[in-house]
């Protein structure tokens, strides 16, 4: 595929900004696949792609396989490709990890963009065919790109550092509260070390008693274990060890990205850096990159 890719830096952007932010644009195309790649930005890089995956495509077309057709719904939040009619969500690329956009001058079908996996942290070229839409696709991915970059810088950053704030104090609290525990039991060793050394050195007498003939209660005295009607033994007292997952006022800690119980919030921290990194490489949408610049400069 010996042809050129260009693009004039003086496009205007498609959408409103309120179409990407509260919706999605949706696109109709055939997929023709995704590689890995080598590099994450690169006309050479992505020509190449196309051309591995064009070939791979034509061999499955004589064995009289189709291209299969998605769906791809655009927005801040990344690029979903979907099965357009169970609208299955096959792979869901986060605008942070596209860092090249690419469409065919020439052939208005072809557009493709590189994607680093969450998982696997390599880098993927994903190839399209979108019925000649191919450079308002990749327009739409780019004032997409823009918009959460802008998002992030104003907002994003500012959230998760508080988030981070919180979980620190959370931390916090239960560290505190275990100190609590610990200290409670040495407390309560301490006592039972005193009440036998006076044991020893006093001689026993019967337990005073009451008007009503009864000894009274003490909350240090070991009641007798009763039976159940059936002969079994009851539940046993919960033991001090429950107490470390109550907060200071007996409620569970808060976890605020967590709704199990006792589970400590994830590292957030190494999200942000990833956020971060992605959009500090920006997005090269044919000659046009949105770097990391103040909010009111023009990329």
């Amino acid at each position: 595929m010996n042809r050129a890719f260009s693009r004039k830096k003086d496009k205007t952007w498609m959408h409103t900004p309120e179409a990407l932010s509260k919706h999605y644009i949706p696109y109709n195309a055939k997929f023709l696949g995704s590689t890995e790649v080598e590099q994450p930005k690169g006309t050479e890089v992505v020509r190449d792609a196309v051309r591995k995956l064009k070939f791979a495509r034509h061999i499955k077309k004589s064995e009289g396989q189709k291209i299969p057709k998605v769906e791809l719904q655009i927005s801040i939040y990344g690029v979903k490709i979907l099965e357009p009619k169970t609208k299955e969500v096959q792979h869901n690329c986060q605008l942070h990890r596209i860092s090249f956009c690419a469409d065919d001058k020439t052939d208005k079908r072809i557009f493709t963009f590189i994607c680093k996996d969450s998982e696997s942290n390599k880098h993927l070229c994903y190839v399209f065919d979108s019925e000649k839409c191919a450079e308002e696709i990749t327009l739409t991915i780019g004032q997409a790109f823009n918009l959460a970059y802008r998002k992030f810088l104003e907002s994003g950053g500012k959230d998760v550092e508080t988030r981070k704030q919180i979980a620190g104090l959370q931390k916090r609290i239960q560290d505190l509260e275990t100190e609590n525990v610990e200290l409670k039991n040495k407390v309560q060793d301490l006592e039972n070390q005193l009440r036998i050394t006076q044991a020893g050195s006093v001689s026993p007498q019967s337990p005073s008693t009451d008007i009503f003939d009864m000894v009274p209660f003490s909350p240090t005295s070991q009641q007798p274990s009763v039976p159940t009607p059936n002969g079994t033994q009851p539940p046993p007292v919960p033991g001090r060890a429950a107490e470390i997952k109550r907060d200071l006022f007996g409620a569970e800690p808060f976890d605020p990205f967590s709704c199990a119980a006792g589970d400590f919030p994830p590292d957030i921290q190494s999200k942000l850096d990833e956020m971060q990194e992605g959009f500090k490489m920006g997005l090269t949408l044919e000659g046009t990159v949105f770097c990391l610049d103040p909010v009111d400069s023009k990329c």
